[in-house]
């Protein structure tokens, strides 16, 4: 990551913010506090001192959001340095954590449960707690992106080597929310993984606001990150849909995708007005439609049930100014046509294809207007393109209100300037032609139906562009070495060559499964069961090894013993929850409310449930027929299974389950 000290304006911000969520966190503190006395005490004097106390806790907790909205709202520090007349687009500011100690859990965990030293890890936990220290310090580039997706991706080894679903392992993880600065604490690596997904689509939106949109290279790049930015934070609300903190919740994302979406769209329109918008009928039709799809939805969105309520009051109003100013050009370009082009249309083709450009511009036609007829009528087009002027100095007049109401937007001199610059434009343009029949004219303008030649659209996470290596590769085969699998701890059998025979054979890829076991041979006397997996030969870890390699091995002693290895599965049924969490493309879902169905269990304990199979389960016809190591070891093989009512704890307990 970037030096943490560096005194740049970014780390500025988020050294503020910090500052902010610790402020934040005491003022919460202090009002849950305050709140629980409220309720415990039935002393009036006591009561009266308490609703003082919380008043005033409340009022300096709204200082604080509203100290915190204006770091969200500080865009100029994330502009590109190059001087521009372009309003400001908004970024996501990175989410603030506090820091994680992984050493003794993992070391713990390593010696419970692999049965090996966890002294031995030292190095790949400090790899891991590096990692996680660099992610809150991104560069802002694609190195930046690929690093947050890579400690991303290693969570996901991490969480399938040491976070089983039936414990906590007492790794708390603390985040803050970049809306309201309030701390979301849990034991789930699922907070974890969903805020640096979301650190992963904030950085893109500050790639794409630090691009050049003085040059039509910088304004590609900045639609490119905007469509990946709603990319992941589109893949982030269908993944972690029970994320507890606000500024992660699904309807919050949707609003924000829209938003990104709008911030490509409105870069797009910059590239097609880049080297100077041509005064031609075409040219302007396509303009005039191009620049109503702006912010058509955005604003709607942020003031929808959901996720309104989260949106920083600036952004909103923000997008709300955005909206006007572009429905304002839109009239304006409208205007434009009709005002500029007085001398009408020729007969022939170019009549039919300015009226049919023409009539696409509206979704209705006022009554007693024919497009062609105002085409043909200088007075018609000159009435009906003063009214769209009308139009849209009533829309530069709103989008100035707005942004003189809001103390935060009206300290951005830039928008300020392009809102100011556009109105007067609009004015100069109304003002220039004669003016002594506007009191006749009753034409009200009607509204432009937008239309896009360019489409704008997500663009999907690339997973496979970023290569990450297990850091716990030493542990074993991740398919069989995991938190879901209980083994006993490594036996050592000492092997005998019998005949130039040893009793047993192995199957499948790595780890060596133990098959066809003799139980008349010296291994089965010593101990070795059938189902075993070799993790060691002759002192050398094995555990990636293949049928072959083992069994070189063994060989290339000749006649002399040799110990082995060995462990074996432990049933882990038992203590399995009765519903497993839902998976979205290969990514595991929040599943933070399991439900263990103790009431149905109540309710349904006299109907006779249908007989269902376990979910990830192989009958016993197909675990005959595979021969391949991939499948997780079950029952000894021979022995019957047992039959029994199955209820919603005991729904896993049967031997063909596979974990």
């Amino acid at each position: 990551g970037c030096n943490p000290l560096a005194e740049t304006g970014r780390s500025k911000l988020q050294n503020q913010r910090a500052v902010l969520n610790q402020q934040i966190l005491r003022a919460v503190r202090m009002r849950a506090g305050a709140e629980n006395l409220l309720r415990a005490t039935t002393n009036n004097k006591v009561r009266e001192q308490v609703l003082l106390e919380l008043s005033f806790v409340n009022s300096d907790l709204q200082i604080l959001k509203e100290e915190l909205e204006g770091l969200n709202i500080s865009v100029e520090v994330y502009q590109n340095t190059e001087e521009t007349f372009s309003i400001p687009l908004v970024p996501l500011g990175l989410k603030e954590t506090k820091e994680v100690d992984f050493t003794l859990p993992l070391k713990d965990f390593i010696l419970e449960h692999y049965s090996e030293d966890g002294s031995e890890y030292e190095d790949e936990i400090a790899d891991l707690g590096g990692g996680r220290q660099a992610c809150r310090t991104p560069s802002r580039d694609e190195a930046g992106i690929e690093m947050l997706m890579s400690y991303f991706l290693q969570l996901g080894y991490v969480e399938n080597r040491f976070f089983p679903p039936t414990r906590h392992m007492g790794v708390l993880f603390t985040w803050y929310d970049s809306g309201g600065g309030v701390p979301v604490c849990q034991q789930n690596l699922l907070l974890e993984k969903a805020s640096v997904w979301g650190g992963v689509g904030a950085l893109y939106t500050q790639i794409g606001t630090r691009c050049n949109r003085q040059i039509q290279a910088g304004l590609e790049n900045a639609v490119d990150a905007f469509q990946r930015a709603a990319g992941v934070l589109s893949y982030g609300g269908g993944t972690f849909t029970h994320t507890p903190s606000y500024d992660m919740s699904p309807a919050m994302l949707n609003v924000l995708v829209k938003m990104m979406l709008a911030q490509a769209r409105e870069c797009v329109f910059e590239q097609m007005g880049g080297g100077g918008i041509r005064n031609e009928f075409f040219t302007l039709v396509k303009m005039t439609q191009e620049v109503a799809k702006v912010y058509m939805l955005v604003n709607t969105a942020m003031n929808q049930e959901g996720g309104g309520e989260n949106i920083p009051y600036s952004w909103s109003k923000l997008a709300q100014i955005k909206s006007d100013h572009y429905k304002a050009l839109a009239h304006y370009f409208i205007a434009t046509i009709l005002c500029d082009h007085e001398g009408g249309v020729q007969s022939g083709d170019d009549e039919d294809q300015q009226e049919k450009a023409f009539s696409q511009l509206y979704d209705y036609v006022p009554e007693g207007v024919m497009v062609l007829t105002v085409l043909k009528d200088k007075v018609q087009r000159k009435q009906l393109g003063k009214a769209h002027l009308r139009k849209a100095i009533v829309y530069h007049e709103e989008a100035l209100r707005v942004c003189g109401l809001c103390k935060k937007l009206r300290n951005i001199d830039v928008l300020q300037e392009v809102l100011t610059a556009a109105h007067k434009r609009s004015l100069l343009k109304y003002g220039g032609g004669e003016t002594e029949d506007d009191f006749l004219s009753l034409i009200q303008a009607p509204d432009i139906l937008p239309k896009t030649e360019h489409k704008i659209e997500t663009i999907a996470p690339q997973f496979s562009k970023v290569k990450v290596k297990d850091f716990f590769h030493r542990l074993g085969p991740l398919t069989v070495f995991s938190a879901k699998q209980r083994w006993t701890a490594p036996r050592t059998i000492r092997i005998q060559h019998e005949a130039e025979e040893l009793g047993w054979g192995g199957e499948g890829g790595s780890p060596v499964q133990i098959h066809c076991l003799d139980p008349l041979c010296s291994a089965a006397s010593l101990g070795l069961k059938e189902g075993d997996y070799i993790v060691s030969v002759g002192g050398e870890d094995c555990k990636w090894l293949g049928v072959n390699e083992v069994l070189e091995k063994l060989k290339s002693v000749g006649e002399q013993p040799i110990e082995m290895a060995v462990i074996s599965c432990q049933d882990t049924t038992a203590s399995m929850h009765s519903k497993s969490a839902t998976y979205s493309v290969g990514m595991q879902k929040t599943y933070s409310l399991i439900c263990l169905a103790m009431e149905e269990d109540k309710i349904d304990r006299t109907k006779k449930a249908p007989l269902k199979l376990p979910f990830l389960s192989w009958g016993t016809k197909n675990r005959q027929k595979a021969a391949s190591t991939l499948c997780l070891p079950s029952a000894v093989a021979g022995s019957s299974p047992i039959k029994k009512k199955l209820s919603p704890f005991t729904l896993l307990h049967t031997e063909s389950s596979l974990y």
